[in-house]
């Protein structure tokens, strides 16, 4: 009987391991590329640090107590019973001297400023794993694909989660795309899915990388962890600052509350927009991903003059009801005062318009 069960765990293992060698789990940084990141000051001990100590889990909390409560847990209201409201805009014809603003759900976005094209974390696949069987999108908001996107100037990673950095997606993309910004040892992936390298910009945090049109893109620190496999933190997670001759804008990416955000608004002097996530969030993985509050102080930290909050409305990926980080932000931004840009999937938001309204439209998901 034992030596069956060996073998049965060593078939499993064998599998598991043949199936980290599909291409969507991307590749390792090696060679030139992991020498660089080990001359970062960020990275120690073999792999990336945040600024403050991160563990995923809170004190009080055990892998096997959140486990349980995801896999069992009777939260109502996880995923919603109506379609998600989208609008179907036509994104090859957006005037190029608008500044606007193209949410496709969760933390995917276009961004146009002064003429330059910004995607942000696109994942039109459908799914937020590298299976199509899981994690799959809310029905009525995968609606855009690939084949929907105008010619793009800058593709902006945050980091290689799933959730954020989709295989299909970005291999359809690998001809509409100028040049790819990452940080630190992401690019191995784009390189091992056919990216050409000389198009693959990857650094640091408080880098800078300065374009033509005097379009500026920093990368800034964010308090989270990477990885594609079963060995995290070999790749940098980021946010961005970018600047352009008229806007100042924060893409906050994946983030715990932490001292960075002060740090970057220091620096960069405030914001027009702030993009920070709201939602897939947990009290016990808080050093990870902000509560709505921790989102409201970020944005306090970070001097914005409006707020749009991300990372939800498209996936279930926490056990909390689907719709409750927008109820729970509204409240709080109109107590604090913070101007929210809360539009509809595809929606265009003006981004010069700061009369532009929008509806709450998670009410009408029912």
């Amino acid at each position: 009987m034992t030596i069956g069960i060996l073998a049965v765990v060593a078939v499993i293992a064998a599998i598991g391991l043949i199936y980290l060698q599909f291409p969507q789990f991307g590749q390792k940084p090696n060679g030139e590329r992991l020498e660089r990141i080990k001359q970062s000051p960020n990275y120690r001990d073999g792999q990336f640090q945040n600024i403050s100590p991160s563990p995923v889990l809170v004190e009080g909390y055990s892998y096997t107590t959140v486990m349980y409560e995801y896999l069992f847990g009777r939260t109502p209201n996880l995923t919603p019973s109506a379609p998600i409201p989208n609008i179907k805009s036509d994104l090859k014809s957006l005037p190029k001297e608008q500044d606007l603003l193209v949410w496709f759900g969760h933390s995917s976005y276009l961004l146009q400023l002064d003429g330059t094209t910004f995607l942000v974390d696109p994942v039109l696949s459908g799914y937020a794993s590298p299976s199509s069987l899981l994690t799959k999108a809310f029905e009525g908001s995968n609606v855009y694909q690939v084949e929907d996107l105008p010619q793009i100037d800058y593709l902006l990673i945050s980091h290689d989660h799933y959730d954020h950095l989709d295989y299909e997606t970005i291999t359809k993309l690998k001809g509409k795309v100028g040049t790819v910004i990452c940080g630190l040892g992401v690019g191995a992936h784009f390189e091992a899915w056919g990216y050409d390298p000389a198009k693959v910009i990857e650094r640091d945090w408080w880098e800078e990388i300065t374009f033509d049109k005097e379009v500026k893109v920093h990368l800034t620190p964010a308090r989270h962890f990477s990885g594609r496999g079963i060995q995290p933190g070999k790749t940098l997670w980021t946010s961005y600052v970018i600047e352009t001759q008229s806007k100042k804008i924060y893409v906050g990416g994946d983030s715990g509350y932490d001292t960075h955000f002060a740090a970057i608004a220091e620096k960069f002097g405030g914001f027009d927009l702030a993009i920070i996530e709201n939602g897939q969030y947990d009290v016990a993985w808080r050093n990870i991903h902000v509560l709505p509050e921790d989102a409201i102080q970020a944005s306090k930290d970070l001097n914005a003059k409006t707020v749009f909050p991300v990372h939800s409305g498209k996936f279930k990926l926490a056990n909390h009801p689907w719709d409750e980080p927008y109820l729970r932000i509204s409240e709080l931004a109109n107590t604090a005062g913070i101007p929210l840009v809360t539009p509809i999937i595809g929606q265009l938001v003006d981004l010069n318009d700061s009369t532009q309204t929008f509806p709450k439209w998670w009410e009408k998901v029912k």
